[in-house]
């Protein structure tokens, strides 16, 4: 009786092994690769989009998860979805914030979890929380910028700004770019400076009337493409001519109407390739330990123009700058 018990005690035991095999069960299941969870301002905006699909293309080729989050702008938002990546154990958290100031306890909240931070794109104001701060040199893009409008004006006339989002770092650090330089021209003058909030209605409204206030403009200078654009068609409608525009961003919307003529200039940031360094440097982290570089990297913008137009895509360059022959 005994020996009937152990063998059917036995072959129960040998059922449940296997069907433990099958189902999976506790430290047999398959390890899930590591979340890279990516929060950008807004998915709408062509820039960022560019920057989540490039960082989120750049995890799944090198085999990791990604989620894609939107915070659009919104610093109480973003706290939220930061709370929801610890929650779900992200390994990694690619962030291009919505405040230098307001996003630093988030950061911190995420980095003491265990969470990689990276921040793509905008710096908070905080340093050795984050593994790494990749952001363009928007006051190189708008020296560059601002010396080829010097050209597009001949080195004379009149100007209005339309600037970005007044608390936006970014915004003031383009602008004080651009008065770096044509601060200094006192045969340049600027007529107006109005925030047009980096949109495109609000700098069709502002150009409008900046139009009407200034018969004898020469050239917008716009902080954002965005804003550029409105600035065309509103100076289209008006019937105006040999007003020269300049943008900032290198949107494929900017690049079409450079193409087209309507636009003069843009300064390319190359968000596509600050996303595939974040990505790269994070998973650095996760196999070594650290970057091996420092927390702040700077990443040169490029100048757009109708001569070279044709070697930029979709917020970064595609074939290799030309360089004369020594």
């Amino acid at each position: 009786m005994m020996a009937v018990n152990s063998r059917s005690w036995l072959r129960l035991l040998a059922s449940a092994l296997a069907l433990c095999v099958l189902q999976g069960c506790g430290r047999t299941h398959a390890r899930k690769p590591p979340l890279f969870e990516i929060i950008v301002p807004s998915q709408d905006n062509p820039f960022f989009k560019a920057e989540a699909d490039a960082a989120a293309a750049r995890a799944q080729q090198l085999g990791y998860r990604t989620r894609i989050d939107s915070h659009e702008d919104d610093a109480y938002k973003q706290d939220n979805l930061i709370d929801v990546a610890i929650a779900g154990n992200a390994a990694v958290l690619l962030l291009d914030n919505a405040g230098a100031d307001a996003t630093v306890a988030a950061v911190r909240r995420a980095a003491k979890a265990g969470i990689i931070c990276i921040l793509m794109d905008r710096e908070i104001n905080a340093d050795g929380i984050a593994r790494a701060q990749i952001i363009a040199d928007n006051d190189q893009g708008a020296r560059e910028l601002a010396a080829y409008f010097v050209k597009l004006l001949g080195g004379h006339g009149t100007y209005a700004e339309l600037l970005g989002k007044e608390s936006d770092t970014n915004a003031q650090i383009r602008t004080h770019g651009f008065h770096a330089v044509l601060d200094r021209l006192p045969a340049i003058k600027l007529v107006a400076a109005q925030s047009a909030n980096w949109s495109q209605s609000e700098a069709f409204e502002k150009t409008e009337v900046l139009l009407q206030s200034n018969a004898q403009l020469n050239g917008i200078l716009a902080g954002n493409d965005t804003m550029a654009l409105g600035a065309i068609a509103a100076v289209k409608g008006s019937g105006r001519r040999n007003i020269s525009i300049v943008g900032f961003d290198g949107s494929p919307d900017a690049l079409a109407a450079i193409r087209a003529g309507e636009l003069q200039a843009t300064i390319l940031q190359p968000a596509a390739k600050i996303a595939r360094m974040a990505v790269d440097e994070a998973q650095s982290v996760l196999k070594t330990g650290s970057t091996g570089l420092p927390e702040h990297q700077i990443v040169q913008c490029d100048l757009v123009t109708s001569e070279n137009v044709g070697d930029f895509g979709t917020f970064e360059r595609i074939r290799a700058e030309k360089r004369p022959a020594n």
